[in-house]
């Protein structure tokens, strides 16, 4: 069966467009077919191919003390190698 083709526009970041389509390049992909991918996976889950949701108390404390440089405990490089080798 052969499927029709629609032209859209979309109003998009120009940073994150830019940005986007390096990351799609690397995997082989153009926008394009990425926006294809994405509604195709929309269909196929009947919604997002994602979870979606609202952030529960404990996150937003957390975003807010980001936003706000509060709580925050650095780390380096070398702590994230050693956590990514001993999980």
């Amino acid at each position: 069966m052969m499927t029709s083709k629609t032209q859209t526009s979309l109003r998009l970041d120009t940073d994150k467009l830019i940005e986007a389509k390096a990351i799609l390049e690397r995997l082989g992909l153009n926008f394009s077919e990425a926006v294809n991918i994405f509604t195709n996976m929309i269909v196929a889950t009947k919604g997002l191919p994602f979870d979606v949701r609202l952030p529960n108390d404990e996150t937003i404390a957390a975003m807010r003390d980001v936003r706000e440089r509060k709580n925050l405990t650095p780390v380096t490089l070398t702590d994230l190698q050693r956590e990514l080798q001993n999980p």
